[in-house]
C-alpha cells in the first residue's frame, strides 16, 4: 500500500484526518474573542475527560510535550522539594535530566527497560524518605512501549501523603484515567497523540490548589504554569503568542475523537491495531520485548531479526519505500524497533503493514524475525 503520504508509525506525531488538517487552513488572532472561546472550549472538554471539573484546571502550554513536562515539574515542585522519578525508559530519564538543569533535589528507581515500577516499592523508598514530597510516572513508556500501573502506584503514593505528577503523553486520550478515582496533582499530555492533532503545544491538567500553592517555584517565566494560568483566567488569552491553527485544528481533533467514542472507542480502535500488529509479527517469527501484560496500545517494541542480513537502516528504508515510517528502538541492552497502533491507522492499514514487513524479510533475505537469543537456542537446542 504505496501512498503519497507514508503512515506514521510512531508514538506521535502521527497520521491525521484531512478535516483535522482542513481546520488549520483559517488564520485566527490570538486576542480576538472567538479564539478565547476556543481556548475556553479546548480546556473545558480536556478537564471533562479527566473528571477533574471539581478540582483540576487545563494550563496549556505553547511547545512539544517536554516543555509541558518542565514547565510542569518546575511549577510544582518546590525549591526545597525532592522528587522521585519512577524509570523504565527514556522519559522518566528526561525527567531526571530536567530536574539535573533545575538544580533541583530528586532520586530515581529505575527498572531498566523491561519491568514496571510496582505500588509496593514506590511505598517503601517513600516511607524510607520523608523528605520527597512528589513523585514522577511515565503511564505509557514508549522508548520500550510499557504501560505502567498507574492505579496501584497513585494508591501507594497517597498512602504516603505525597504528591504524583503522571507524564501521560502517549497515553491521555486512549487510556482512561479519572481524578475521582486517582489522586494526582498534575496530567500532562500533548496535542499530537492520542488525540490525534498536530504538534504545537502540551498541556498540564492540574489541581488547582496545587497550582495555587506553586507560587515562586517556576525557574522561568515562559514556562511558569501559575502564571500561565492567571494570565489565562483573567483575560481568556494565552500570555504569549500561541499556536492559533495547531487549536484550531485541536478542536477538530476533539470532536473527531468524541465521535469515535471517545476514550473507550480510541482505545478499543488502538487495542485492536495492538492485537492484529502483534499477533502477525509473531507469525514471522518476531518477537515483543514486553509480556502480553505490559504491552500498551500505543507502541509495541520487537527485537531486531537476529539473521546476519538484518540491518535497521535498509528495513526501515524498505518500509518507508512501501509507504511506513517506523521508529528504531531506545533499549539499552538490545537491538529492537518500534511499531506504533496510534493515530489514523485502521484494519487496512495494519494489514498493508504486516504485508509490507515480509515482502522486506523476503528482500533482504531473511527467513524470519526471530532474534539472536531464539537463534542460539534454536542452535544449541
Amino acid at each position: 500500500m504505496k501512498t503519497e503520504q507514508p503512515y506514521l508509525l510512531t508514538p506521535g506525531p502521527i497520521n491525521t484526518t484531512l478535516s483535522v488538517k482542513q481546520a488549520m487552513l483559517q488564520d485566527w488572532g490570538s486576542w480576538d474573542g472567538d479564539f478565547r472561546a476556543m481556548t475556553a472550549r479546548l480546556c473545558q472538554q480536556l478537564v471533562a475527560l479527566i473528571d477533574g471539573e471539581d478540582s483540576h484546571v487545563c494550563v496549556p502550554m505553547q511547545g512539544s510535550g517536554t516543555f509541558a513536562v518542565e514547565a510542569t515539574l518546575a511549577t510544582l515542585v518546590p525549591k526545597d522539594g525532592k522528587l522521585l522519578i519512577l524509570m523504565n525508559g527514556a522519559y522518566g530519564q528526561r525527567m531526571g535530566k530536567i530536574m539535573n538543569y533545575l538544580g533541583r533535589d530528586y532520586v530515581a528507581l529505575d527498572k531498566g527497560d523491561y519491568e514496571p515500577p510496582r505500588g509496593e516499592e514506590v511505598e517503601a523508598i517513600l516511607a524510607a524518605d520523608p523528605a520527597i514530597t512528589h513523585v514522577a510516572l511515565v503511564h505509557c513508556e514508549t522508548s520500550s512501549g510499557i504501560l505502567n500501573p498507574v492505579e496501584e502506584i497513585a494508591e501507594a503514593v497517597a498512602r504516603q501523603g505525597r504528591r504524583l505528577i503522571i507524564d501521560s503523553m502517549s497515553a491521555f486520550g486512549a487510556v482512561a484515567i479519572s481524578a475521582k478515582t486517582v489522586q494526582f496533582d498534575a496530567l500532562i499530555s500533548s496535542a499530537n497523540k492520542c488525540f490525534e492533532g498536530v504538534p504545537g503545544f502540551g498541556f498540564s491538567l492540574v489541581r488547582q490548589s496545587a497550582l495555587d500553592a506553586s507560587k515562586g517555584n517556576a525557574h522561568s517565566l515562559s514556562l511558569d504554569l501559575l502564571d500561565q494560568w492567571q494570565y489565562l483566567a483573567k483575560t481568556g488569552q494565552w500570555r504569549y503568542t500561541p499556536p492559533t491553527h495547531v487549536v484550531a485544528a485541536f478542536l477538530q481533533a476533539l470532536k473527531e475523537h468524541a465521535a469515535e467514542g471517545g476514550i473507550v472507542g480510541r482505545h478499543a480502535r488502538y487495542q485492536r491495531n495492538q492485537q492484529r500488529l502483534v499477533a502477525g509479527m509473531r507469525r514471522m517469527g518476531f518477537e515483543t520485548l514486553l509480556s502480553d501484560v505490559w504491552l500498551s496500545p500505543i507502541i509495541i517494541t520487537f527485537f531486531s531479526p537476529g539473521h546476519s542480513n538484518f540491518d535497521f537502516q535498509a528495513f526501515y528504508d524498505r518500509m518507508k519505500a512501501r509507504g511506513f515510517i517506523i521508529y528504531p528502538g531506545k533499549l539499552t541492552e538490545a537491538d529492537s524497533f518500534r511499531l506504533g497502533c496510534i493515530g489514523q491507522l485502521h484494519d487496512v492499514q495494519i494489514d498493508a503493514v504486516l504485508t509490507a514487513v515480509a515482502a522486506v524479510l523476503d528482500e533482504l533475505q531473511i527467513p524470519n524475525g526471530a532474534p539472536i537469543h531464539a537463534l542460539n537456542a534454536a542452535a544449541t537446542a
